[in-house]
């Protein structure tokens, strides 16, 4: 008896998370395309093509979908080549870049950088998430000595985060974000003569674009 409802019970967990998957992506669609104030369920339900009941089973609001969206961010720009350190904070940066032209997802995360506070707070946010996330980078990177003692880490993971929103503003307006990795592999040629170690400098790549320091 036990073995014949978990047979039954693995269909209806794989129906349910491949709706789950399908309204994530509807919602990515459709927050890249119109951002989240003008976003509705309806579109999304009938992007996915589900009914909003079926919606409701997983997600209570597009609030909650668009903070799925944001808290995936970083794990869909997990560089190819495995990496630590300062090194790390380059290519997950760059590597982001080129995300943002070729996964919905993570174009929808920097669509939504506009409008989060309308769904999450600030202390969780995306700017928060990728601090965090460059900052542990560049301390590993400090206690190794690739980055200078006197380089204030918390602050240049502000910085990076700044740089690389207001990149994807501006290269949205002008060549619709086309450009948008030689413009942060230009931030880090400018950055990392004034973080790193002179040794750590000769030796820093950008993933896909070649040397960063020049």
């Amino acid at each position: 008896m036990a073995h014949s409802e978990g047979r039954r019970a693995a269909p209806k967990q794989e129906r349910a998370s491949r709706t789950r998957a399908e309204l994530l992506r509807a919602a990515a669609e459709v927050f890249a395309e119109q951002g989240f104030s003008r976003a509705t369920l309806t579109r999304i339900t009938d992007r996915a093509g589900v009914t909003q009941g079926a919606m409701y089973f997983h997600f209570r609001n597009k609030e909650e979908l668009a903070r799925e969206i944001v808290r995936q961010q970083p794990d869909r720009v997990v560089p190819s080549l495995e990496s630590t350190g300062l090194q790390h904070a380059v290519d997950v940066t760059v590597n982001w870049a080129h995300r943002v032209l070729e996964d919905v997802f993570v174009l929808a995360g920097a669509r939504l950088v506009m409008e989060q506070e309308f769904f999450i707070g600030t202390a969780q946010n995306s700017h928060e998430q990728w601090t965090r996330l460059l900052a542990d980078d560049l301390a590993l990177a400090q206690r190794r000595r690739e980055v200078r003692a006197a380089t204030d880490v918390e602050a240049v993971s502000r910085l990076i985060v700044n740089a690389c929103t207001g990149a994807q503003m501006h290269a949205y307006f002008q060549t619709q974000r086309r450009d948008l990795p030689e413009r942060v592999v230009d931030m880090w040629r400018c950055l990392l003569p004034a973080i790193a170690t002179p040794a750590t400098l000769k030796t820093i790549k950008s993933e896909g674009s070649g040397e960063v320091s020049r």
